[in-house]
């Protein structure tokens, strides 16, 4: 029996804003793209450029795909997180930490010259689903 990757989508998250999908899960994985601070009501940034406002929406969009697909975020292996400006990373570290708790997946976390949206973080994450 051959596996084929299973598109992942949810209202309670931003459309995608090209030709990718929100997710994919794969057997027991799942490959999220990554996440801006896209209300998904509106499809407008929130935050006003506060990069801790925006790691919040940024995690909620997160956390909608991974409960779409069947997971959460206690079942996160790995994230990679994308910043406009490496000197927000405590800010991020701050906000992201309350959303992980006691047991955080592995991460990356790469500064990059800009983000969709003027974004200031973006974040990606595979996760398992069981």
């Amino acid at each position: 029996m051959s596996m084929s990757p299973e598109p992942i989508h949810t209202e309670r998250a931003p459309a995608a804003i090209g030709p990718y999908r929100q997710a994919v899960a794969y057997g027991d994985l799942v490959f999220t793209a990554g996440q801006v601070a896209l209300d998904p009501a509106t499809g407008e940034m929130v935050g006003g450029g506060d990069v801790g406002r925006e790691t919040e929406q940024v995690l909620r969009n997160l956390r909608a795909v991974l409960e779409a697909a069947g997971s959460h975020m206690a079942r996160v292996l790995r994230c990679e997180v994308y910043l406009a400006d490496l000197s927000d990373f405590a800010r991020m570290n701050e906000v992201y930490g309350r959303h992980f708790g006691d047991a955080p997946p592995a991460r990356v976390t790469v500064e990059v010259a800009r983000l969709p949206k003027d974004a200031r973080v973006e974040i990606s994450a595979v996760a398992a689903r069981r």
